[in-house]
């Protein structure tokens, strides 16, 4: 499970991911332009910069860590909100 070290929302986060999907991970948040670096022991170290990028990063973990039924979830949510 995904889990943060820091209790900062702004800066520097250590994301605790599985090994198997940290490579990607990072690759794909290197496509978004946010600076990632991996580590040996499994960390994935985001700098996070504004709130854009925060909400980035969430998606991007959603796509590669989240379940089914948690994706089919979050887009029924989004579905149901207010329209602009």
């Amino acid at each position: 499970m995904l889990t943060s070290d820091s209790s900062d929302f702004f800066g520097e986060q250590i994301l605790q991911i599985p090994l198997c999907d940290r490579w990607r991970i990072s690759q794909r948040l290197q496509e978004l332009k946010i600076s990632c670096c991996c580590h040996s022991d499994g960390s994935l170290r985001v700098k996070v910069n504004n709130l854009v990028e925060a909400i980035l990063i969430r998606s991007t973990m959603m796509q590669f860590l989240a379940s089914r039924h948690e994706l089919i979830d979050w887009l029924e949510r989004c579905w149901n909100s207010q329209n602009f």
